[in-house]
């Protein structure tokens, strides 16, 4: 009996044969008892059946393989490594790995490709937090795979009655496990979403349509379905399984190519001169406040520099510029730091345009703000600013402190950063700017509603001196995302690098190196309308979630009636063994009648 057939289907009659005829009575009961054993494995685990036993899936050393050869695949396709169409390679190898697998090998095997993917992902955080909690982090999202791996067992037997179902599950269960990592705890870590990792993919375009979710939805979505073409219980099937087989490769392509026909929203606004300055830090040989007043003066200098250019004709006129975030530790709001005031206030009159800079602030109390300022020449800072909505946990503020202490010792110079409660929405004059700051291009909620809010054009101040350019590359990526989600021209303004622009299709224009000082200007154009994206929100990602909640249920439904029907065989079994042992019995007492022995 062929696996297909264990789950339901019927085996065909040999050619010019009647079909069988059909039994009662007792050799009926004798002969469901004997199917229902052959079909259906003793119940053991969690239920019964090839995928909640797991037999019938690939031998458990080669699911090892396979989720780490997964995660591998997930981690080549983000930045810096860039090959796009690993993510959905990675996402069917890890399908297959924990398919009719029992719960307990799926979560396993989810959370060794979670470890895979987000240890090498994430090695840039040990620059600052050290070894242990860049190894907690990392296990704490892998933590994430790990209950997808489980999810994707639950659905096994689902999957084994109704075949047209696997890329459907694999997909929505994605978008769900990236729901829940993308909140919680702490208010989530959005890194390394499937969707993140399609910056130069035609899937990228999907965004435009329902943001994030969509892509990861699309990429996992190919994934299941390069999963159900290579399963091998399937292709070893005859003819009717090798077109199966061959109708879900060519599903996974087209896939690709359907995103290359989602339309996107241009901006239809006026044009605008726009200038990022990049002013890099020093590395060596300074203490904290000489190092931060060095970082300002950079930054301030290349401000001067550009307009030195702009005097020349060498270089247009910005109508804005945008300094990254942390351009300015020193407060320059209060009156103890009037030279930062005046040195921030000379590089806005000398290049005659309103500067976004990004600054730290004092206060309330012994508390700090991360924030972004309008700096108007002639005039100063204007209010209200933008103070980030989602300080960093571990970061920028320690929750759990006192634990926090016993794992690593730098716990102890985090800051105490406190959260705004205003959209990024700011006006720079000539333009409406929707902001936020380093980790918060991550946060869908964060930047729709600085678009929705009024944001014309889309900043992202950040700060990656103390990580790499895996780090940056992969933040440049979100930054392509939202381009293309929102309909709106952007761009990355950092310390070090990489600052770059992006047009609304996702393109990245002028990138810059890493430790380098730039100036940086481009026409963009202000966008208007808002995307299907936009205006949906957070609603594709519940609607796929809640159909994983669904699949999820139906799940459950069927193990519980193979359940059902593995002890009616069993029933049926011990019914006929029931039966026989009477007949014997009788069969031996008329054996010893003395007329029987006559």
């Amino acid at each position: 009996m062929t696996a297909i057939e264990a789950i339901g289907e019927p085996a065909p009659q040999p050619a010019g044969e009647p079909p069988a005829p059909q039994q009662t009575g007792e050799p009926a009961r004798e002969a469901a008892a004997s199917e229902a054993q052959m079909s259906e494995p003793a119940l053991t685990g969690d239920a019964a059946g090839p995928a909640a036993t797991g037999r019938g899936g690939v031998p458990l050393w080669v699911g090892v393989v396979l989720a780490l050869a997964a995660g591998g695949a997930m981690l080549l396709s983000f930045p810096p490594y860039g090959q796009w169409w690993l993510a959905p390679v990675g996402v069917g190898l890890l399908a297959v790995a924990v398919h009719r697998r029992r719960l307990r090998a799926g979560a396993g095997l989810g959370a060794l490709a979670g470890a895979a993917l987000f240890a090498p992902l994430l090695d840039w955080t040990h620059i600052v937090g050290g070894v242990a909690p860049w190894l907690l982090l990392a296990a704490s999202q892998a933590g994430y795979l790990a209950v997808l791996g489980l999810a994707a067992a639950w659905c096994g037997p689902l999957i084994d009655r109704h075949r047209w179902v696997w890329p459907l599950v694999t997909a929505t269960l994605w978008v769900g496990q990236e729901a829940l990592r993308d909140r919680e705890p702490f208010g989530g870590f959005p890194w390394g979403r499937l969707a993140f990792s399609q910056g130069d993919s035609a899937l990228l375009r999907f965004a435009a349509l329902g943001g994030a979710p969509l892509v990861t939805f699309a990429v996992a979505l190919c994934g299941g379905l390069l999963a159900a073409a290579v399963w091998r219980p399937w292709r070893s099937l005859p003819r009717r399984g090798r077109i199966l087989g061959g109708a879900a490769a060519l599903g996974a392509v087209l896939v690709v190519l359907a995103g290359l026909v989602v339309p996107l929203t241009q901006p239809n606004g006026k044009t605008l001169t726009v200038a990022v300055i990049q002013g890099n830090v020093p590395r060596l040989g300074l203490d904290f406040n000489a190092q931060r007043r060095a970082v300002l003066d950079d930054h301030a200098n290349a401000t001067l520099k550009l307009a030195q250019r702009v005097a020349a004709g060498t270089a247009k006129q910005p109508d804005i510029v945008i300094w990254p975030e942390n351009s300015s530790d020193i407060d320059p709001l209060i009156p103890q730091d009037a030279d930062a005031r005046a040195e921030i206030n000379e590089a806005a009159t000398e290049i005659k345009a309103p500067i976004l800079v990004g600054a730290v602030l004092e206060g309330p109390g012994q508390n700090l703000r991360n924030a972004g300022i309008v700096w108007q020449p002639g005039t100063g800072p204007v209010t209200p600013y933008y103070v980030k909505q989602h300080p960093v946990p571990f970061a920028e503020y320690m929750p759990m402190r006192g634990l926090a202490q016993m794992v690593s010792s730098r716990a102890a110079l985090v800051g105490n950063f406190v959260p705004g409660h205003r959209s990024g929405v700011l006006n720079m004059g000539p333009a409406t700017v929707g902001d936020v700051i380093c980790f918060e291009i991550a946060y869908d909620n964060l930047v729709r509603s600085s678009v929705t809010g009024g944001g014309q054009l889309i900043t992202v101040q950040t700060n990656n001196a103390d990580f790499t350019t895996a780090e940056a590359r992969q933040q440049l990526a979100m930054v392509q995302l939202r381009a293309v989600e929102h309909g709106r021209d952007a761009l990355m303004a950092s310390t070090v690098g990489v600052s770059a622009f992006v047009t609304s299709d996702g393109k990245v224009h002028d990138a810059t190196q890493f430790n380098t000082a730039a100036e940086l200007v481009r026409t963009l154009r202000l966008g208007q309308e808002q995307t299907l994206a936009t205006r949906l929100g957070a609603v594709p990602e519940f609607v796929l979630a809640g159909v994983a909640v669904l699949l999820l249920v139906a799940a459950g439904v069927v193990r519980r009636d193979r359940r059902r029907v593995a002890l009616a065989g069993r029933s049926l079994g011990d019914q006929a063994r029931s039966d026989q042992a009477r007949s014997d019995r009788a069969g031996s007492d008329e054996a010893e009648r003395p007329d029987a022995l006559a």
